[in-house]
């Protein structure tokens, strides 16, 4: 079952846009020097940006940019990526929390994405997962992303993580 969009979604993301909307466009978005994969990545991140990017460049979880992408190109896409979360997918494609909560858990609470961000991104991150859990509990415990939303809430929530 595709998400639906909720009354507070607007306001959700315009705080996670908000919080973000500092972040610069990096010059690139990977070690595009590293394989053809992230040179490939680099350009496909390169031709997008937050309000343009979509589940065609980053919803295949075997081919997923943004597992590739520098903590600042992380920090720039994260409004797009969450406005894909709230966003009923296309044909062809899941639900992308999935994909968005394992960005988020990566290498738990000291991951480099969490610790790049500020205080202030944090929260806005924080409470766009909650806000996840609380209008879309159902959905996530028939996908079993109930448990992954709620340790990305943990890692990203400054009052826990203290």
């Amino acid at each position: 079952m595709p998400p639906i969009l909720q009354a507070n979604d607007s306001k959700t993301l315009e705080s996670v846009r908000q919080a973000f909307q500092d972040c610069l466009r990096p010059a690139h978005f990977t070690d595009y020097q590293h394989c053809e994969e992230c040179a490939e990545h680099n350009q496909t991140l390169a031709s997008r940006t937050p309000d343009s990017v979509t589940l065609q460049e980053v919803g295949n979880p075997g081919w997923d940019p943004i597992c590739f992408v520098s903590p600042e190109g992380f920090r720039y896409y994260l409004p797009g990526l969450a406005r894909l979360v709230v966003e009923s997918p296309p044909d062809g494609h899941s639900w992308y929390a999935a994909q968005f909560f394992w960005h988020l858990i990566s290498d738990g609470p000291s991951n480099v994405r969490v610790m790049g961000c500020s205080a202030a991104q944090r929260k806005a991150v924080a409470a766009f997962v909650r806000h996840i859990i609380e209008t879309r509990a159902e959905q996530l415990d028939q996908e079993c992303l109930a448990d992954d939303a709620i340790r990305a809430w943990e890692i990203w929530n400054d009052e826990i993580s203290e």
